[in-house]
């Protein structure tokens, strides 16, 4: 039971008050928990949560992500699936080392000082103390996650599976070590992934060198002169008919003595530049491949912290300083071409530490993709894993058809060591889980990139290696959810490694997850990138202490669909949090006039039109026309967000949960059942309040998922019983196209008696006589008391006088003016509103008929000028109508 009695809601609906209470319950109960819902026959469903660093906290990417999860999970379970959403963190090897360096540094000491052991267990116990904060954020937003089966990418479980898989992937020739050009990150003094390096467009010089001289000179530019150090070549392409005569030849290379070759390579554009490309193997990937392709050595010119190393008068300058030193000899030599000049172009960044990252050629260790990328390639196209949006397959393809080798070491201190060991004759040998490296081997110092764990996820965690029961009822997972800018970085890695890990099952057992929904970036309101730079970031634990956390999901899922960004404001908020008040008014509404939900089954004492069977034969035979119809409404919503969810499409399915809770049962039915609410017919009222109860029942269960705190709190106020999250999702299903139609037209005709009513002045809550002529021979007639109800008109007595009128819906609404509203101040304002029209209309008639403007101006300001007249011309024909209804 709850705590409040059914008449027993507050008069406001305080989020604070319920959902840290809700939450707790919901976890002491063990609801999230497969074994809650534990049914033999029953299918399973199963998320693994994209597991956040450990060194995060909530961001509005991340409440996007559980947001969509959670309602896909919730809905499940009410369904009668076995549900299971799988918690945990990443261990985040550079942000977390960095977090306890820095940690260190306030101590005046670094991780050399407390050497490898050392640091590694004041990691840990920062992790204790301090790590996986946004778990209990994740609490805040209301996350149904199995916490029992919480994982973490170190905790030993994990661990034993990475090195099970890294030994099979070493024993099968798909794991080596070479010298290759990564991502370096001087400050971090590690490779970094590519989703590491953050891209910005900076200003650099571009300069323009000639090396050689005479007829056998050729002209390169660059923007990192200081890298012509290492230069081993000048590449053009073979068609290139400048430099054909030069292809095989040799040049000096300047400020270093040494003479280089001319290349002919088909990755050169002849169109960029002079055409000709300076070629530093160990500087650059592109010319790592050129060099590959011709032999060429690759010379490093400066040591892992950007410091030249090169002989000769810039040894021992930073990179930076290194390059204006570099251009004055250059110039001193008369071999700038063209003086430096502005040049704006794509540069990385350490995502942890903003430091320029340097392409370096070091030793690594690397995954062989090939195999594994097109079985990760086959998996889509033959539809055993979906995406959505469809679209996405293009992206995915280009990335697994076109896959370069991985590196997955790292030079950290913190993360997964390398299990491979090193003898004392330059023996090499991978050690598995149950394995140890002989006496006096040392192990390879590096550790693995962090992407390489989490790409066992979906697997790891359910206790792969080992055969479990969770990893027989929930392996492969049903959906993942996640941002389409990763699609390549971590989506990929996990199909890969599934499908290898997994290669002995059947095709359509092996994959990860059956489908991978994309959702885009979260962005303001006019669809601007959050940046702190903008301003417009968006905190969302900030606005769950102000909206509320449902408002928060309500907010993030209805403007949410499959490939698309979501825009978000703080407007579009506080509207989600009017609208769970307006739930909250609705429930106190029907609690307060005695509505009753006979039984907590899905379709109570309604009968549904598939099963023919069950309900109370003679409430349904006596339903009134609005009943009728909202029950048939109901019936459409049902299927509606049914549809839209399976398709994954959360935002429109939030927008007809949206319209039917808000606009058709608390703006419409609502004010319908007042009428025999209170007529006095017992019978009638008792019908009513079944079917208001019903209702409202079935739309908190529909609501649930997107919306929990608030929708569990009023079904168990409603009910009486504990949970809506342990409901059955409803199934009802009724159509009643002729009350449909009857509502509908009562509905219109109110709207244009309200419309009539504005314009002639009238406050919504004044009273007005009104006749109502002709609505005897319509099917609007039994419902007269409720439109004079909704709409405040009273009874047309003695020296009733029309004062205004309209014909809709084939009855002629007439008004009594007299006495409730000043008739020639209410022409003086129309005929004042009049004016205004029409000079708005004359000026864009003007500014239309100007072809200046009109081929000029972009179509989206002429478009809306061509608005603006027609909404002005519309504005003159009503208001020239009103006016003449006024006489």
């Amino acid at each position: 039971m709850t705590d409040h009695e059914p008449d027993g809601l507050p008069s406001q609906y305080a989020p604070a008050e319920v959902e840290a209470r809700r939450y707790e319950h919901w976890e002491k109960a063990g609801y999230f928990t497969p074994e809650a819902q534990e049914n033999p026959d029953a299918p399973s469903f199963s998320i693994v949560l994209p597991p956040p660093n450990v060194t995060g906290s909530l961001h509005i990417g991340h409440a996007l992500d559980h947001t969509l999860s959670d309602t896909m999970v919730r809905r499940r379970r009410m369904q009668g699936y076995r549900t299971l959403w799988l918690p945990g963190t990443d261990h985040a090897g550079i942000a977390t080392q960095n977090v306890v360096e820095r940690e260190l540094a306030k101590e005046g000491l670094s991780r050399h000082d407390l050497g490898r052991e050392a640091f590694v267990e004041r990691v840990w116990e920062w992790k204790s103390e301090y790590g996986g904060r946004i778990l209990g954020q994740m609490r805040r937003l209301g996350d149904s996650v199995d916490w029992s089966r919480e994982r973490f990418t170190m905790d030993e479980g994990l661990s034993r599976a990475v090195q099970t898989i890294f030994k099979r992937l070493f024993d099968d020739e798909l794991i080596y070590r070479a010298e290759r050009i990564i991502n370096w990150c001087p400050r971090c003094l590690t490779a970094l992934s590519d989703i590491e390096v953050d891209h910005s467009d900076d200003e650099g010089e571009l300069v323009s060198i000639r090396y050689g001289d005479g007829d056998n000179s050729i002209v390169v530019a660059t923007t990192r002169a200081e890298t012509m150090l290492g230069d081993t070549a000048v590449a053009v392409h073979p068609d290139d008919d400048r430099y054909s005569h030069l292809v095989g030849t040799t040049v000096e290379l300047p400020l270093t003595g040494r003479v280089i070759p001319i290349v002919a390579d088909a990755h050169v554009d002849p169109a960029f530049g002079t055409g000709a490309v300076k070629v530093t193997p160990a500087h650059d990937p592109n010319d790592f491949e050129i060099g590959r392709r011709h032999d060429l050595p690759g010379l490093s010119i400066m040591d892992e912290r950007g410091v030249i190393t090169a002989p000769g008068p810039f040894q021992g300058l930073d990179r930076f300083e290194a390059r204006p030193a570099v251009v004055a000899a250059l110039r001193e030599e008369g071999r700038i071409v063209k003086e430096v000049r502005p040049y704006l172009h794509a540069v990385g960044h350490c995502s942890r530490c903003g430091t320029t990252v340097e392409p370096r050629q070091s030793l690594q260790w690397f995954v062989r993709v090939a195999p594994l990328a097109k079985a990760a390639g086959d998996a889509v196209r033959d539809g055993r894993v979906e995406l959505s949006p469809t679209e996405m397959n293009a992206r995915y393809f280009g990335w697994v058809d076109d896959m370069h080798d991985w590196c997955i070491s790292r030079q950290l201190w913190w993360g997964h060591r390398i299990p491979v060991f090193y003898g004392p004759e330059g023996q090499v040998r991978c050690v598995g889980p149950n394995e140890t490296a002989p006496d006096g081997w040392t192990q390879d110092p590096d550790v693995l990139d962090t992407w390489f764990s989490s790409a066992l996820w979906p697997f790891s965690t359910l206790g792969w290696p080992q055969d479990t029961p969770d990893l027989r009822a929930f392996y492969p997972t049903s959906v993942l959810v996640t941002g389409y800018d990763i699609l390549f970085f971590w989506v990929v890695r996990m199909m890969m490694f599934g499908l290898y890990a997994n290669r002995g099952k059947a095709p359509a057992d092996a994959i990860p997850f059956r489908n991978v929904v994309l959702h885009g970036l979260v962005r303001d309101q006019y669809g601007k990138k959050m940046s702190k730079s903008r301003g417009n970031t968006v905190d969302p634990l900030e606005w769950i202490d102000r909206f509320g956390a449902d408002a928060v999901r309500f907010t993030l899922a209805r403007g949410s669909n499959p490939g698309s960004d979501t825009a978000v404001s703080e407007e579009w908020a506080a509207g989600s949090r009017n609208f769970c008040n307006k739930l909250w008014n609705a429930t106190r509404f029907a609690l307060m006039n005695g509505a009753t939900v006979a039984a907590t089954g899905t379709n109570g004492p309604f009968h549904t039109q598939e099963s023919g069977t069950g309900g109370d034969p003679e409430l349904w035979t006596n339903l009134s026309v609005p009943d009728r119809w909202i029950l048939s409404r109901l019936s459409s919503v049902i299927a509606d967000v049914d549809g839209l969810l399976d398709r994954f499409e959360f935002g429109k399915a939030c927008e007809a949960l949206y319209h039917f809770a808000w606009d058709e049962f608390c703006d419409w039915y609502l004010e319908l059942a007042k009428t025999p609410l209170t007529a006095g017919d017992p019978a009638e009222a008792d019908r009513t309040r079944r079917v208001l109860g019903f209702v409202l029942d079935q739309m908190l269960r529909l609501l649930h998922p997107v919306m929990p705190f608030v929708t569990d709190e009023l079904w168990s106020a409603l009910t009486g019983e504990d949970s809506v999250m342990m409901a059955a999702w409803p199934t009802f299903s009724f159509n009643d196209p002729g009350a449909e139609a009857e509502v509908e037209s009562l509905m219109r005709l109110v709207t244009e008696i309200r419309r009539l009513r504005s314009d002639q002045g009238l406050r919504p809550g004044q009273r007005v006589p009104a006749r109502l002529a002709g609505i005897e021979t319509t099917p609007l007639a039994a419902h007269e008391a409720s439109i004079r109800s909704l709409l405040r008109l009273t009874d047309a007595g003695q020296g009733f006088a029309v004062s205004a009128s309209l014909v809709v819906e084939g009855v002629t609404v007439e008004l009594d003016l007299a006495g409730t509203v000043d008739v020639a101040a209410e022409r003086a304002r129309m005929e004042k509103d009049l004016a205004a029209a029409r000079k708005e209309a004359a000026q864009m008639t003007a500014k239309l008929g100007n072809p200046a403007f009109t081929d000029k101006a972009p179509a989206d300001v002429v478009a809306k000028s061509r608005q603006r007249l027609a909404d002005a011309e519309a504005d003159i024909a009503r208001l020239a109508a009103r006016l003449a209804s006024l006489g």
